[in-house]
């Protein structure tokens, strides 16, 4: 059981073939925060089922999944995961102990599983984005944040706006602005446990989304 209550929120779109396994694999004592952001698959109704709270935001976009769930939890800490299970959550009391021991963000830099196929635009994507936080903001980062962790009302307070897969960049370059501490620890990453990626899974997911990226970080 964490020393402060930590809510992981899990923003999902058609992820319920996959969600029973994350929400098993959560740690004790963590509160399962789902926010249905417009799926057909019965997400809302397996994340119940399996005893997590459901939050529905009906305007698309990881950013507003995300949003909303920030807003309807109620503990000091949050944990923001991705529903697909190609992350650990086993991860999560790690980065939870950094923020409890003074840092203001603890985020995941994923490291691919030996056999992942990781689209290669992605990696790309990613690795160009990373570099421009280092270079022009100096926040010493090499993945997006596909899991972090930091106090709630500090979240809010840095008044993040992109409501589309911009949302961790633009978080991150908040943060920066803010002089923030973070902290990065490795985390494994593996191939999804169901369904497609709305992003890396084709290129013109990774276009869109390098779209956003560049609006938030040009």
């Amino acid at each position: 059981m964490p020393d402060c209550p930590v809510t992981v929120i899990l923003p999902c779109l058609d992820e319920a073939a996959s969600l029973p396994g994350v929400l098993a694999a959560l740690p004790a004592g963590y509160t399962a925060l789902v926010v249905d952001n417009n799926s057909t698959d019965g997400t809302a109704e397996v994340a119940r089922r399996h005893g997590a709270e459901v939050v529905a935001e009906s305007r698309p976009g990881y950013g507003s999944a995300v949003h909303a769930g920030v807003v309807a939890a109620t503990t000091p800490i949050v944990a923001v995961l991705d529903a697909d299970g190609s992350l650990d959550p086993g991860v999560l009391p790690a980065l939870v102990d950094d923020v409890e021991r003074g840092t203001d963000m603890a985020i995941g830099r994923r490291r691919p599983v030996p056999g992942l196929r990781w689209p290669w635009h992605a990696r790309l994507g990613t690795a160009a984005v990373c570099w421009r936080l280092r270079t022009r903001y100096g926040l010493q980062v090499h993945d997006i944040a596909p899991m972090r962790v930091a106090r709630r009302d500090a979240l809010l307070s840095l008044g993040v706006t992109d409501r589309r897969s911009g949302y961790p960049l633009e978080l991150l370059v908040r943060a920066a602005q803010a002089g923030w501490s973070v902290t990065e620890r490795d985390v494994a990453y593996g191939p999804r446990t169901g369904g497609t990626s709305k992003v890396s899974g084709s290129v013109k997911g990774s276009a869109i989304a390098a779209l956003d990226f560049w609006r938030v970080i040009s």
